[in-house]
Formats: structure tokens, C-alpha cells, sequence
């Protein structure tokens, strides 16, 4: 028996779930069909792809791991084939599954999903909010197909297109007395409070920026949370960097802070849309891509117009 499409889709959604019962929700088919699939695919090829493990669920074995790549490639490929022949002026339909970076996802994400609405109505979004390393996981594991997130230490086999690039500044509390300067030097904030975004990848990034100033930051307060960190500003609990600016500088408890732009020569980060190496993008991927550049745009012109 040949090897079918639906054996490698089965199996691509089962290594993504890490579960035949998550797999067969997914795909909206009975538990024993993925099962037995799967079952029937490590049979044609002659090669454990799971260890089954009743209490917690599958584990990929090495084998399955090389193979999984190998079959997200050839559905990719077929998926491509079948966008040609339908053309590329025709609504996309299908699923596409989204890894964000979560402080870029509410910025980008609800304009990017109203844009694939209106264009592509048929089209299914799932999307997957996490830090740097669950959206490189959750490509390389099946999870998602497309991820929308910063260029920071992404491996080889991860292929990514710049859309968007961002230069960090300091966020005061409105009382700060350099709060209204047009630009601020890293160095005046030597002996201030340091109030960090911790995140993996993230955290590195911020305290390298705040060390050009010439000294080691004082980090008093630190959190995950984007708005947690604006929050503490606001609240006169130190100062931060940041790098997405929101249209407005409240914060969720009514508080205030003031954005102010750094003198110092410091790096900018890249926004990137990324997506393995050995996939082809398909007719789904080129549609966010293309919603995600107009939402950069339209979000950049907005607040240009607002100052």
C-alpha cells in the first residue's frame, strides 16, 4: 500500500498535538482513524514515528522527528500546487496557524485578522501567543506554520522576511525631570531604577541597550508582561526600554508615561515574518504576509498622522 496525503496529515497533526485524541479533534475525525493511519504509516515506511505513552501522550522518537519535517514539506508542496492551479486571485480557504510574538500580538494581530476576514472570509486562523523560543518550537514541531515575531537568535532552519524595523527608547513617568526632552543620553539614567521586560531572548536584548549608558542597570522591578512594565513606569517605579510604541501613552489603570528617544547609537530590531526553511510559502502564508505589511503600514501612518 502506497503512502497517502491523509496518512501524512494525520501524522503532521498528531507530532503538533503530541496526541492522537488532540489530532483527531483537530481534524474532526474519529480517535481510531488517526490511530490507525499512523499506525499503518510506520508499517509502509518500517519505522517507529511515536512512543505511546497512555498517561502522557506521545513522544516523538528520532526517527519522527526527521520525518515530520520531511511530511510538512510534501503537504506544503501539494498545497502550493493546488493554489496554482486555482489561481492566486481567488480567496484563500484552508487553516493556517500563527505563532505571535506576545507583545507584538496586540498590535499587529487585530488589524492582520480583520484584513484576512474581509479578504480571504473562508480562510481559518488559529493563532498561538508565546515568546521566542515557543515560536520556534512551535515551528519546528508542526504547531504553527507561520510566526510573527522579533529576529532574535531564530536557528538556520528558520527562514525569515523583515517587515517592520523598530528602534528602542526610554519610557519615564511623566514626573521624570528629563520626561520632556526630545532626547535622552543612556548615561543620565546611571543611578535610576531599571524596570525590566523579562522574557527569554528579550531580557538580554534591554540590558544590553541599558549598559551602553556605562554602567550596570539597576534592576529593581522586572515582569513579563508589557503592560505591567508601562504600568510600573507610570507609577514612578523607574524607568524602561521598549521598542512597540502604543497610539497612546495611558496605561490600563489610568496612569500615564512619556516615550522619549535615545541619543546613544543602539540596535535596532527587526520584526520578521518566519517559517522553515524547507517549506515553500504557500497561497495562505503570502495572504497574512500580505495583511501583516498592510497593518504595519496602516498602524505607522495612524500614528504619524496622530503626532
Amino acid at each position: 500500500m502506497d503512502v497517502t496525503l491523509t496518512q501524512l496529515r494525520y501524522f503532521v497533526e498528531a507530532a503538533a498535538q503530541l496526541s492522537m485524541t488532540g489530532a483527531a479533534l483537530r481534524l474532526n475525525v474519529a480517535q481510531s482513524a488517526v490511530s490507525a493511519a499512523i499506525a499503518q504509516l510506520e508499517r509502509h515506511v518500517g519505522t517507529q514515528f511515536f512512543i505511546r505513552q497512555r498517561s502522557k501522550g506521545l513522544v516523538l522518537t528520532p526517527a519522527g522527528e526527521l520525518f515530520v519535517r520531511d511530511a510538512q514539506a510534501i503537504l506544503a508542496q501539494v498545497e502550493e500546487s493546488i493554489d496554482h492551479a486555482r489561481g492566486e486571485h481567488q480567496s484563500v480557504t484552508g487553516r493556517i496557524r500563527i505563532a505571535c510574538f506576545s507583545t507584538l500580538a496586540p498590535f499587529l494581530l487585530p488589524g492582520v485578522l480583520t484584513k484576512l476576514r474581509e479578504d480571504h472570509p473562508s480562510l481559518e486562523v488559529e493563532v498561538i501567543e508565546t515568546d521566542t523560543p515557543g515560536c520556534i518550537s512551535a515551528l519546528l514541531t508542526g504547531q504553527a506554520d507561520l510566526a510573527l515575531c522579533y529576529d532574535l537568535d531564530l536557528p538556520e532552519s528558520i527562514s525569515r522576511s523583515v517587515v517592520d524595523t523598530v528602534r528602542p527608547y526610554v519610557a519615564l513617568p511623566p514626573q521624570h525631570h528629563l520626561a520632556d526632552s526630545g532626547t535622552i543620553a543612556l548615561s543620565a539614567l546611571a543611578r535610576e531604577s531599571f524596570v525590566l521586560l523579562d522574557m527569554p531572548h528579550t531580557r538580554d536584548l534591554m540590558l544590553a541597550i541599558a549598559r551602553l549608558g556605562g554602567s550596570e542597570p539597576d534592576v529593581r522591578f522586572r515582569s513579563a508582561s508589557y503592560e505591567t512594565v508601562r504600568t510600573f513606569v507610570a507609577r514612578g517605579l523607574g524607568y524602561s526600554i521598549l521598542h512597540q510604541r502604543p497610539q497612546h501613552q495611558l496605561t490600563y489603570d489610568g496612569g500615564k508615561l512619556a516615550a522619549v528617544e535615545i541619543r546613544d547609537d543602539v540596535p535596532e530590531l527587526k520584526t520578521v515574518l518566519a517559517h522553515l526553511k524547507s517549506h515553500r510559502p504557500t497561497a495562505r502564508v503570502r495572504a497574512v504576509a500580505q495583511a501583516v505589511r498592510q497593518q504595519i503600514v496602516s498602524a505607522k501612518a495612524a500614528r504619524e498622522l496622530k503626532n
